[in-house]
C-alpha cells in the first residue's frame, strides 16, 4: 500500500486537467451556474470538487475503482480488513452496522449511553434493545461506558442476543475496556459493534486509548469530522473477522445511504487518511503535548478543575482516557456550563465542544497550536475573573441513576409509530413516551420511545431547559407538553 496516494484527490485533479465537460448533475456545472454571492463566500474550489462519483470522478461503471482503492488504503492505515466510506455521517454508519447484526424482533445488547442515532436505528429496524447500564459517577453526575461484566451478565440472561454495541470513547473522553467486552462477545461467537465516533485519531498514537480494531471489535464506526480533519458528515466504518459478512454490511449501508454521495466528503476522508498515515504519530504527539500544557494552565485558574485520568478511570468508571477533550468542571466558580458557554461565545467568540450543568469542554485536535489555545486560556481566565457577575443560573434537578433510568414498556419502534397524543408535562408521569427527548450536545437521549416517564426525569428535563439545555428533538422543544402513546396497552 502506497499511503502517499490519495485516489479520490488524484482523480479530482485529473478530472480538472482533462477539462471534462459534464452534461449531467450537479447543475452548477463546475461553478459556472452558481450564484455569484455564493461563489464569493464558498469559493470556486468547493464547486470544482463537486462532481458525480460515477460518470465524473470515475467512469459510469467505476472501472478505475477510485473509491475502492481509497477504502483499501484506509483499511490498511487503521488495521482493518474492510473499510466503507459514508457521506451521511456516523449516524448512518452505526445503523448499517446494527442492521448487519440483528433484524426486526431480534435482540441486541446496547449501552444505555448510546447516541440518538443508535435509537433511531432501533426505531427503523424494530430490533429489541437489551439495555446495558453505564457505570455511574454519582458525585459528578456523569456516565462512563458499561463494564465487560455487565455485558457478560446480559448475555447470560439473554443468550439469544445477536451481538452487542458499546460507545467508546464518550464525548467526555472516557473509554471502555474494549478488549474485555470483545472477549465476552467472541466467547459466544457474537459480534461487537463499537460506536467510536469520537475516536478517529486513536489508531495513530500509543498513548491514546486502544483503537477498536486493535481491541478486537468486529465493526467500528468513526466520524472523520469530529477528531479528524475531514468535512462534516464524513464517516467511515471498519470491519474485521468472520462474524459479519462484508457484503451484508455493504448492502445495509447501500439500503440507507444516498445515491448521490458527495465527492467532496470522500476527498476529505481520503486526504485525512494520507495525512495521518504519513504524519499521524508526529501530529498526535504534538497535540498530546499541547493538551497536557493547556490542562495544566487551566488547572491553575482559580475555580476551575480539569477532569483527568484520576477523575474518569478506575473501578466503576472508565478503563482508559483520552485527554484531548478538555473537560473543565466549573463548580468552584458557581457557574453552569451553559452560562459559561454562552458567555465565551458572546464575549470571546469561542465555541465550546459541549456543556452541561457544571462543565464545559474544549475539544483539542492536531489542528490546534499555541495561538488557538492561548486565545482559549485568555478567555477562560477572563471568565474566572468575571464569574461573580454571571448569573448562577437555574438549578438543574439531577436524579440519581435509579431515578434517571426509565422502564422500557414497549419497543422503541412500536411506541414511535403508535397513535400518539400530546399531554401537559405535569400529567406525563406514568405515560409511555412516543418520542426521543435528548439534551444536545452530546446527544444521549434521556427519554426513549417506549419508556415509561417518571417525575424525576421530567423534573430534570424541565429544569435543564430552564437552565439552558438544548432539547431539539421532541415535538415541543420547550417541553410544556410531551408526546406519549395514546393507549398504553400495546395497541
Amino acid at each position: 500500500m502506497n499511503h502517499r496516494e490519495a485516489p479520490v484527490l488524484d482523480a479530482l485533479a485529473a478530472y480538472t486537467e482533462r477539462d471534462e465537460l459534464g452534461f449531467s448533475p450537479p447543475g452548477h456545472k463546475q461553478a459556472r451556474g452558481a450564484d455569484p454571492a455564493v461563489r464569493a463566500v464558498l469559493g470556486d474550489a468547493v464547486f470544482l470538487g463537486d462532481v458525480l462519483a460515477s460518470g465524473g470522478l470515475d467512469d459510469r461503471r467505476t472501472t478505475a475503482n477510485v473509491l475502492g482503492r481509497a477504502e483499501e488504503l484506509m483499511a490498511d492505515a487503521v488495521h482493518a480488513e474492510h473499510t466503507f466510506f459514508s457521506t451521511c455521517g456516523s449516524s448512518l454508519s452505526v445503523k448499517a452496522a446494527m442492521l448487519s447484526v440483528a433484524a426486526h424482533g431480534q435482540k441486541l445488547l446496547v449501552g444505555r449511553d448510546a447516541h440518538k442515532s443508535v435509537v433511531s436505528g432501533l426505531i427503523l429496524s424494530g430490533i429489541e434493545p437489551v439495555w446495558i447500564e453505564p457505570q455511574w459517577d454519582t458525585g459528578r453526575h456523569l456516565a462512563h461506558p458499561p463494564s465487560a461484566d455487565s455485558f457478560a451478565r446480559a448475555f447470560e440472561e439473554h443468550p439469544d442476543a445477536r451481538g452487542a454495541l458499546v460507545t467508546s470513547p464518550t464525548p467526555y473522553g472516557s473509554a471502555a475496556d474494549l478488549c474485555a467486552v470483545a472477549e465476552v462477545c467472541h466467547r459466544r461467537s457474537r459480534p461487537l459493534i463499537v460506536d467510536e465516533a469520537w475516536g478517529a485519531h486513536l489508531p495513530f498514537h500509543e498513548e491514546l486509548p486502544s483503537w477498536a480494531m486493535d481491541a478486537g471489535a468486529d465493526v467500528c464506526v468513526t466520524s472523520i469530522h469530529k477528531m479528524g480533519s475531514g468535512l462534516e458528515q464524513g464517516s467511515v466504518f471498519h470491519l474485521q473477522g468472520e462474524l459479519i459478512d462484508a457484503d451484508t454490511l455493504a448492502s445495509r449501508a447501500d439500503l440507507l445511504g444516498t445515491t448521490s454521495p458527495s465527492v467532496l466528503l470522500y476527498a476529505g476522508i481520503d486526504g485525512w487518511r494520507r495525512q495521518m498515515a504519513l504524519h499521524g504519530h508526529a501530529l498526535m504527539s504534538r497535540a498530546l503535548e499541547l493538551a497536557a500544557s493547556v490542562r495544566q494552565e487551566i488547572e491553575s485558574i482559580e475555580g476551575m478543575h480539569v477532569n483527568d485520568r484520576e477523575d474518569f478511570c478506575g473501578p466503576g468508571a472508565g478503563a482508559d482516557f483520552d485527554p484531548l477533550p478538555v473537560v473543565i468542571d466549573l463548580s468552584g466558580l458557581g457557574v453552569s456550563g451553559y452560562a459559561a458557554a454562552d458567555w465565551l461565545r458572546e464575549h470571546h467568540r469561542i465555541d465550546a465542544h459541549l456543556m452541561d450543568h457544571r462543565r464545559v469542554s474544549a475539544q483539542l485536535t492536531h489542528a490546534d497550536d499555541s495561538r488557538t489555545t492561548g486565545r482559549l486560556l485568555g478567555a477562560l481566565r477572563d471568565l474566572a475573573d468575571r464569574a461573580e457577575t454571571l448569573p448562577s443560573g437555574q438549578h438543574v434537578e439531577l436524579p440519581d441513576p435509579d431515578g434517571l433510568r426509565l422502564a422500557q414498556a414497549r419497543l422503541p419502534r412500536d411506541a414511535y409509530f403508535s397513535t400518539t397524543e400530546d399531554v401537559p408535562l405535569e400529567k406525563a408521569a406514568g405515560r409511555t413516551a412516543a418520542e426521543m427527548i435528548t439534551p444536545y450536545p452530546p446527544g444521549i437521549p434521556a427519554v426513549l420511545p417506549g419508556e415509561r416517564l417518571n417525575e424525576p426525569v421530567l423534573r430534570y428535563l424541565r429544569s435543564g431547559i430552564e437552565a439552558g439545555t438544548n432539547v431539539p428533538d421532541p415535538a415541543d422543544p420547550t417541553l410544556r407538553t410531551v408526546r406519549v402513546c395514546a393507549q398504553d396497552d400495546g395497541s
